[in-house]
C-alpha cells in the first residue's frame, strides 16, 4: 500500500514561498508519478504539477508555470513542489498523490490515474 505524507504548508504573505514536501512509502517509485494537485475553497481539485520516477519528466499547469518547480529525490522518496511569486489565488488545500501515468498524460493530471492520495496540507497566501 502507497502512504503519502505532505508536509510545508503555511501562512504566506503574496510574493514570498514555500516548500512542499510528499514522502512516499510502500512503492516502487520506478513505476510511479507523483503528482500535487489543489483544491481551493468553493473550487474542484486541480492539477498543478507532477514528476515521473521514471524518467524525470514533469508537468505544470499554466497557472503556475515559471513560478513553481517539482523536484524528486528518490533516495529520500521524496517529492517538493517549490512555490515562489505567490499569489492569493494559490491559497488551497495542496495535496499530493501517486499513480502510473504514461508521459502522453502528465500535462492532463488525470485525477483517476492517480491511486493513492495524501491528507493535504494548507497553503494560505495573504494579499
Amino acid at each position: 500500500e502507497v502512504q503519502l505524507v505532505e508536509s510545508g504548508g503555511g501562512l504566506v504573505q503574496a510574493g514570498g514561498s514555500l516548500r512542499l514536501s510528499c514522502t512516499a512509502s510502500g512503492f516502487t517509485h520506478d513505476d510511479y508519478t507523483i503528482g500535487w494537485f489543489r483544491q481551493a475553497p468553493g473550487k474542484e481539485r486541480e492539477g498543478v504539477s507532477c514528476i515521473s520516477f521514471a524518467d524525470g519528466n514533469t508537468a505544470y499547469a499554466d497557472s503556475v508555470k515559471g513560478r513553481f518547480t517539482i523536484s524528486s529525490d528518490n533516495a529520500k522518496n521524496t517529492v517538493y513542489l517549490q512555490m515562489n511569486t505567490l499569489k492569493p489565488e494559490d491559497t488551497a488545500v495542496y495535496y499530493c498523490a501517486a499513480g502510473r501515468v504514461a508521459f502522453d498524460y502528465l500535462w492532463l493530471f488525470p485525477e483517476d490515474l492517480y491511486d493513492d492520495w495524501g491528507q493535504g496540507t494548507q497553503v494560505t497566501v495573504s494579499s
